[in-house]
Formats: structure tokens, C-alpha cells, sequence
């Protein structure tokens, strides 16, 4: 997190507005994906690739992961009112099939060069949908419950194994 952000954070000054945003990536979306930003403006800003794009605004509630050493940390939000276009793409996306890629940043209203702190990325777990709103819960990848190794020796990746024991 940048020192700018901690300050804003900590302090709340007047002259800083924080925007939150999200990214919902998926093949099946028009332009792969749907850009929001919390606010009543559509906000232009550069993503960390340098390519600059606009996100539309829009009113979600947003809840983060905590920072914690648990299994599984969710990131879930919901759209309220949405448009018969964005159900539309979401269940396009759905029936596709695949992964929905979520990406999470937050930029600071005076800076909008870059985000204020590294994005979050996670992978879309639970999509509902309904005429009035759409829910999604987030994830990262549990690492705790990984195995490990991740690759079991069985004789097709170590063919030695099928002459022992």
C-alpha cells in the first residue's frame, strides 16, 4: 500500500476521494470484460499495464477478504439495479463456461495514473444473478488446503515407480 493511501486512510483528508473498482474478465463478455467504479462518475484511469481505460459508474457494495491465515479468503459484492445488459453478459459468461476473473483496485481521485495499491486478483466462485441484482463471491486460491507436492509421483510423471515395490 502506498504512503499516500495509508495517509488517506488514517486520515480521511478532504482533498482525497478514494475509487473503488472492479474488473469482471471473461472471453464471453463484450470487450472480454466490464469495468465499474463506485461513484455517480465514470472514471478514466491507467491500470498497472499502463493501458489506460474507463470504468463505468456504478453503485455496489463491496466486501473485502480479511487479512487472515485461513484457508479460503472471499471477496464478495453485489450490483443493485442492474441492466438487462449486464445480466445478459453475465449469463452469457455462465453458459460459456470458464473462469470469471475478478481484479479489485483502488485509486486515489488526485492519481489516477496508477492504482494506489496492487490490485487484487481472484477467481469468481459463486455467481447469482436475478433481474434486480447480481452477487458475487471472489476467492483466492486456497493454499492452505494445496497438496504438497503438487505433482503426485505416479508412474506416468516418473516411470520408474511402476518397478517398485
Amino acid at each position: 500500500m502506498s504512503q499516500v493511501l495509508q495517509t488517506v486512510y488514517a486520515s480521511a483528508p478532504l482533498n482525497q476521494v478514494i475509487i473503488h473498482t472492479l474488473e469482471l474478465a471473461h472471453p464471453a463478455f463484450d470487450n472480454g470484460a466490464i469495468r465499474l467504479c463506485q461513484g455517480f462518475d465514470d472514471v478514466t484511469a491507467t491500470l498497472e499495464d499502463a493501458s489506460t481505460v474507463t470504468f463505468t459508474a456504478s453503485g455496489f457494495g463491496v466486501s473485502l477478504p480479511s487479512r487472515a491465515v485461513k484457508g479460503r479468503q472471499d471477496l464478495q459484492f453485489q450490483l443493485d439495479n442492474v441492466t438487462g445488459e449486464a445480466l445478459r453478459q453475465v449469463k452469457a459468461a455462465q453458459e460459456a463456461g470458464g473462469e470469471i476473473g475478478v481484479t479489485y483496485r483502488v485509486y486515489l481521485a488526485s492519481d489516477l495514473s496508477a492504482p494506489a495499491q496492487p490490485p487484487t486478483v481472484m477467481t469468481a466462485v459463486s455467481v447469482d444473478a436475478t433481474a434486480l441484482s447480481i452477487k458475487v463471491v471472489a476467492s483466492f486460491h486456497d493454499l492452505v488446503n494445496k497438496a504438497w507436492p503438487r505433482r503426485f509421483y505416479t508412474p506416468d510423471f516418473a516411470p520408474g515407480l511402476k518397478y517398485y515395490g
